[in-house]
């Protein structure tokens, strides 16, 4: 991932979520794939804040679902 293109953009605005407290956990999964858990209210605040993401913009990241989670086991803090 380091390698693609607007690398630092993206990784810094991914980072400025997390100090935001809006990305909890994040990482990727099987290619392409990548799982974000997000503090937020709606599915259209999720798609508002990453549309911001260089990588969303340049068409590198998509959405592919949204999905409501209750954490039942275990804590984040």
């Amino acid at each position: 991932m380091e390698e693609q293109e607007a690398w630092r953009p993206h990784a810094d605005f991914v980072n400025a979520l997390v100090a935001d407290g809006f990305v909890v956990l994040g990482g990727p999964l099987e290619e392409p794939d990548v799982l974000l858990i997000c503090r937020a209210d709606s599915a259209e605040e999720i798609r508002a804040r990453l549309a911001a993401d260089p990588w969303h913009r340049m068409d590198l990241l998509r959405i592919k679902s949204i999905s409501r989670w209750t954490l039942r086991l275990g804590t984040l803090a």
